[in-house]
């Protein structure tokens, strides 16, 4: 299985949470990441989406259809991102557009087994893939990017 994970692009600071709105830089951001993700994504690819605003904003750039997932709102649990995207099972590859401190979970749990936090820049991407060897389960970190480097 393939997972994507991606932090929402620079977002306005405002309240309420959920309908915090991309800024310009943020739209540039969200573009420029999409410009690089659309022609490495599978047809198949899942777009799973937190309801925020900021979220939907960042997957709108990619041109393609997203599910909205109440799972990944802000403050959500690392395994309720897991458990949405069907890590490691799902048989097509699964784009996360989400937050931090839960996408920094999501990646340390992925890279080490562990709990604790790395911190995912705004508009960055972070691609893994499961695979089995020897009968274990082994996680590959493809790429990381940011829209700064793009």
């Amino acid at each position: 299985m393939e997972l994507i994970l991606w932090r929402h692009a620079e977002a306005e600071d405002a309240a309420p949470d959920l309908d915090r709105q991309l800024t310009d830089k943020g739209r540039k951001q969200a573009a420029r990441m999409a410009d690089w993700l659309n022609p490495r994504l599978s047809q198949d690819t899942r777009i799973l989406v937190s309801p925020a605003i900021r979220t939907l904003q960042t997957a709108q750039a990619l041109g393609r259809g997203y599910q909205r997932v109440p799972a990944l709102a802000p403050g959500e649990r690392a395994e309720a991102l897991l458990d949405a995207a069907g890590w490691p099972d799902a048989a097509w590859p699964v784009l996360v557009v989400g937050h931090q401190p839960t996408l920094g979970r999501v990646a340390m749990r992925l890279l080490t087994g562990q709990a604790g936090d790395l911190a995912v820049k705004k508009g960055a991407i972070w691609w893994f893939q499961s695979r089995e060897r020897g009968g274990q389960l082994q996680v590959v970190l493809r790429a990381v990017a940011t829209p700064d480097w793009l």
